[in-house]
């Protein structure tokens, strides 16, 4: 690009290439630089015999470290303060090691200008709940054992080719009516997932969070493994058994903002109002009710980029799922923004401080793992965000399709089967920037949420409760059934380089997620997943079930999302028939409400004997086995280009290959 653009990429390069010199003259590498985790907060020194505890605090008058080790005496145990605002203390074994042990609760009290309050460390690696006073605190977790790690051999690059994710969400993963842990988790939905045939796990809401229902997106302790789930040798368990049944594992983090609560969080920690966080209102969220980073500071660079190196290394991680990307970006955070011109993402309403930030972030995670997998959720389509940063680009791998979902979410709300506009869904499926792989997904958890449905609530309304017996022939049920599954493989087929599933939304969970709240009397009801529907052989959802994974098996096994974008062949209205070609695979999708068409004649790019792969209206996947798949098709010439002749019916997708 040239003029004003040009210039701005490259003073974002030069900004980089500036930090990152400083960062090496300060540490000898961005590497090093992100190990503040093993300076900051409670780590045992084996050479000295005893840990040391230290905090950022710059404004603070004084800390103290509290606990149960000294009967949470708020001045038994002060800190001395460095040139740096960095405040330690060090507590040796001979007078601390009966007393500061596994399990033993502490924290940090805090005296400012403002007053004296007991917080949370800011690098605290456990925090555990009091059932009865709901107070965090921290806990020490210094395990006899370490765990021992079974997947030196794993690699990202051997099983995931293209990414195949199903998002998930550890607490709400059982059927039963409570919180799941990583090991239930571990031994009963990931065997799923290998089946499905999905590669790649990204898991929600790990880093702790005081409150469940915020799905996890309210983080107060970064470096913490959420207790609620279990411990974190457990959630080690978990991942290495991703690893050893051949799922990498992404983690869904949350640098975008920070819970405001001061007791669990870390709002204005030392008291001056703006540590962590900008500040006045530019600290503060206008729709997240939550904090916003200041990325402009170094401490904070190196509190978030130490954060990516913990999780990759202590937990073995294989990639970050980034969470509210737009927000970061912009200084309006996309909150009411229309974007459609070049200005918008090159003005002066970009965050360059949040920019260079995730370029060092980019560049340390390849650094620590470089095959790592970075995903942005990006709804403003920031040009470059998935391009290399030597380009000029942020150096993610992957963004998200944000407006596929909300697209199909549309079409089922406000527009008449019968008026579906083929362009519009070409248009819409097809829409992303040339060399930035996007991930395709037709719901995520946003459509799960309550307050929305998913797509199979949207199509099956009522009858997703009454007619979901094999026996029960209903006309809506069947409606649902079919327009499901030709909605997932469009959006697999056209929407990009990656694909993405929610959990169960793969067999057509009935119901939104809604976590346990005051409203609704703390209920797990709607906080959990309905597995028996697709288990049981008398109901329809496992028809849902077996052509996703059928799907994904064709897709996998032809590197459909690795060959670039589909070819259009045919659209034709009046039909309402859509025909593509993508890797040598024939897509023909029939949206059309009751009209089926046989000896449907249609243009191939090249010439040959055809067979069906799949089927959609297959009986194996609900459908009524109008079509014969084991026939062979054989291309013949007409007007000069070669052609199929097919029997289409309605509601129909078929995928065809040459034989």
């Amino acid at each position: 690009m040239a003029g004003p653009v040009r210039a701005e990429l490259l003073a974002r390069q030069q900004r980089l290439e500036q930090r990152l010199a400083e960062i090496t003259q300060q540490c000898g590498s961005l590497s090093k630089y992100a190990l503040l985790h093993q300076r900051l907060g409670l780590n045992y020194d084996s050479r000295r015999r005893g840990y040391w505890f230290r905090e950022w605090a710059p404004a603070a008058e004084a800390l103290y470290l509290i606990g149960d080790f000294n009967g949470w005496d708020r001045q038994a145990t002060p800190l001395q303060r460095g040139n740096d605002g960095m405040w330690e203390v060090f507590l040796a074994d001979k007078d601390y090691q009966d007393r500061l042990t596994h399990h033993s609760l502490y924290k940090v009290h805090v005296v400012t200008a403002k007053g004296a309050k007991d917080r949370l460390p800011a690098t605290l690696r456990r925090a555990v709940q009091d059932e009865a006073t709901k107070d965090f605190a921290g806990q020490v977790w210094r395990p006899a054992t370490p765990y021992t790690w079974t997947d030196q051999k794993f690699r990202i690059s051997n099983v995931v080719r293209e990414p195949f994710i199903y998002e998930a969400h550890v607490g709400m993963a059982l059927e039963e009516g409570r919180t799941g842990s990583y090991l239930e988790f571990a031994e009963q939905i990931l065997p799923r997932i290998q089946a499905d045939g999905y590669n790649c796990l990204q898991l929600m809401a790990v880093m702790e969070h005081p409150y469940y229902g915020s799905f996890g997106y309210h983080v107060a302790n970064f470096f913490a493994v959420s207790s609620r789930f279990g411990t974190p040798e457990e959630l080690k368990h978990l991942i290495n058994e991703a690893h050893r049944r051949g799922i990498a594992v992404l983690l869904d983090v949350v640098h975008s903002h920070a819970v405001k609560n001061e007791a669990e969080g870390l709002a204005d920690f030392d008291g001056s109002g703006a540590q962590y966080f900008h500040a006045g209102a530019r600290g503060n969220h206008p729709g997240w009710d939550s904090k916003l980073f200041d990325y402009s500071k170094p401490e904070v660079q190196q509190f978030l980029l130490s954060n990516l190196r913990y999780w990759l290394e202590e937990f073995h991680f294989d990639g970050f799922r980034f969470d509210g990307i737009t927000s970061m970006l912009y200084h309006h955070h996309g909150e009411g923004v229309s974007f459609g011109g070049y200005d918008q993402y090159f003005g002066p309403e970009v965050d360059d401080d949040a920019i260079l930030y995730l370029q060092l972030a980019a560049t340390l995670v390849k650094e620590v793992k470089r095959s790592a997998i970075l995903i942005a959720e990006d709804m403003s389509g920031m040009p470059g965000l998935c391009r290399p940063i030597a380009e000029g680009g942020i150096g993610f791998d992957y963004r998200l399709a944000m407006g596929i979902p909300d697209y199909w979410i549309k079409l089922l709300k406000h527009t008449r089967d019968e008026d579906w506009n083929l362009h519009d869904l070409w248009y819409t499926l097809t829409n992303r920037r040339e060399g930035e792989k996007t991930v395709a997904y037709a719901e995520s958890h946003d459509q799960a949420l309550v307050g929305d449905k998913t797509l199979a609530h949207w199509l099956l309304d009522k009858a997703i409760y009454e007619h979901m017996r094999k026996d029960d022939h209903n006309p809506v049920a069947d409606r649902g059934i079919a327009l499901h599954k030709l909605i997932r493989l469009a959006t697999l087929s056209l929407g990009g380089e990656a694909y993405l599933n929610f959990i169960g939304n793969e067999f057509g969970h009935p119901e939104w997620v809604d976590f346990p709240r005051e409203g609704n009397n703390w209920s797990h009801h709607f906080a959990r997943r309905q597995w028996s529907l697709a288990d049981n052989q008398d109901l329809k959802y496992g028809y849902l079930l077996r052509f996703d994974q059928v799907m994904l098996a064709i897709a996998k096994g032809n590197r459909l999302l690795a060959a670039g974008p589909a070819r259009q062949l045919n659209v034709d209205s009046e039909n309402q028939v859509l025909i593509f070609e993508r890797d040598g695979l024939i897509f023909v999708f029939s949206f059309h409400v009751d009209r089926s068409v046989p000896n449907y004649r249609f243009t191939v790019p090249t010439p040959g004997r055809y067979g069906i792969v799949l089927n959609s209206d297959d009986a194996e996947f609900g459908g009524f086995n109008r079509v014969d798949a084991s026939i062979t098709y054989e291309t013949f010439e007409e007007d000069g280009v070669h052609k199929l002749s097919l029997y289409v019916t309605n509601r129909t997708a078929l995928v065809l290959t040459r034989t």
